[in-house]
């Protein structure tokens, strides 16, 4: 049984849509980021950075338990541990595994960005709006050029690149987004949110979500906490 430490983020959702395909057993712990407990020192020893997911494996690679942290690291991981989702071949593992890295280092912190300036942040910057919402619409053009030609983001075969960025585009009205204009990636959303797996996947502690409205959360997430040593 994986212990899963988690909430109902992007992030988070990409690990419980994995293990949900997977079929590997899991008890979920949530962690709710918006009263602080992603600061606990038991959170902590798992996940050093303070970010959900993070897991638990009691019976890791040599079979002795493992903790992960970081939500790319856990689906290579958990493709490894089941051999699904993540091509054999060394030619296809890399291509996987680029976008992978796409989501990893551009679509998860840019649409996070587009995010924050866009609904969250205390007051409307007009350039960071601009900024990021035309980044996000750059990286939909990406993805949607890629899939004029590919069925999948990572190659032939659903993989864990899809996992990894479906549930960030579950949020284009928040970033600004008109499917009109990405003809190819649409119809790539509508069937990986058609999916069982998926589908139960993103309800996963979806009803403990609250909106990030009262001054206590903004300030656990964006304020002094977040950055205070520990």
């Amino acid at each position: 049984m994986i212990e899963v430490y988690s909430w109902a983020t992007p992030n988070g959702h990409k690990v419980h849509i994995m293990l949900e395909e997977c079929g590997i057993p899991y008890r979920v712990h949530a962690v709710d980021i918006g009263a602080g407990d992603q600061f606990r020192p038991e959170f902590l020893a798992i996940s050093p950075n303070n970010k959900i997911p993070a897991i638990v494996d009691p019976d890791g690679p040599d079979g002795k338990a493992i903790s992960l942290f970081e939500s790319g690291a856990i689906l290579v991981y958990l493709a490894g541990k089941t051999g699904r989702f993540l091509p054999e071949d060394l030619r296809g593992r890399f291509e996987a595994l680029q976008w992978l890295m796409f989501q990893m280092g551009g679509i998860g912190p840019m649409l996070g960005q587009a995010h924050h300036f866009r609904i969250y942040a205390p007051e409307k910057i007009p350039y960071a709006v601009e900024r990021y919402t035309n980044e996000a619409h750059r990286l939909y053009g990406v993805m949607n050029k890629r899939l004029a030609k590919s069925r999948y983001l990572g190659g032939a075969d659903y993989g864990i690149a899809d996992i990894a960025t479906f549930p960030w585009l579950r949020s284009w009205k928040n970033q600004g987004i008109d499917w009109a204009d990405h003809p190819h990636l649409k119809g790539w959303f509508d069937e990986i949110a058609a999916r069982p797996a998926v589908r139960r996947g993103v309800e996963v502690l979806a009803d403990r979500r609250k909106p990030l409205v009262d001054d206590q959360a903004r300030e656990v997430l964006f304020g002094k906490t977040q950055y205070t040593a520990r």
